[in-house]
């Protein structure tokens, strides 16, 4: 499978609570819900598209919080985005030992780099991380990303988590594919490329 990451983020990087004041105070962050305003048809069908293409989840321990705590009572066959995430399989990353109750949500063992790695030679043909911050860095840094799918919301927060934060490794991208909605989100997807290239401007 291959492995792709979907994340909402400001034009300033931060990918923190977008869906509202209490998803994500961790740190102090007040700014939450920066996301629905600006929510529209074109994002949708965008998001619509991902889900259609995925055959198994990988989520940090908060991202299934979330999730687990809205979809199993919001379920519809006819739904592509709940339907998915309710009868699809669920890794998730986490360090606490309580029960995963959603069904079809495991806990993933071991070093994190070999079990995703064993994840992703499994047929099938994505296996999606949505938000789930400090697991997409962990995945940064072990280069185990293919896609990135990145949604850039016309907001500015100056504070807050951010996906490319300090200490990410340099990589190389190459967009393949670029929307913008009515509603001013960018919708950018890249594959991943190795290394960053570097040079001199000439004048």
């Amino acid at each position: 499978m291959r492995l792709t990451l979907t994340t909402f983020l400001t034009l300033d990087g931060v990918m923190q609570a977008p869906g509202g004041p209490d998803e994500d105070r961790s740190g102090g962050f007040e700014l939450g819900g920066w996301l629905p305003a600006h929510f529209d048809d074109a994002v949708g069908a965008y998001m619509t598209a991902i889900f259609e293409r995925v055959d198994a989840f990988l989520l940090g321990r908060r991202t299934y919080d979330i999730f687990a705590a809205w979809w199993p009572q919001h379920g519809d066959p006819a739904d592509p985005v709940g339907n998915a995430l309710n009868l699809l399989p669920k890794h998730v990353a986490t360090t606490r030992d309580d029960e995963l109750t959603w069904s079809g949500a495991k806990r993933l063992d071991g070093d994190l780099a070999t079990a995703v790695a064993e994840l992703k030679r499994q047929p099938g043909r994505e296996l999606q991380v949505h938000g789930s911050g400090r697991l997409a860095a962990s995945l940064m840094r072990e280069g185990l990303i293919d896609t990135y799918h990145l949604l850039i919301f016309p907001v500015v927060l100056g504070s807050g988590r951010r996906l490319f934060a300090d200490g990410v490794p340099p990589a190389g991208l190459r967009l393949v594919d670029s929307q913008t909605s009515g509603s001013g989100v960018t919708m950018q997807t890249y594959h991943s490329a190795g290394a960053p290239t570097f040079g001199t401007v000439e004048g």
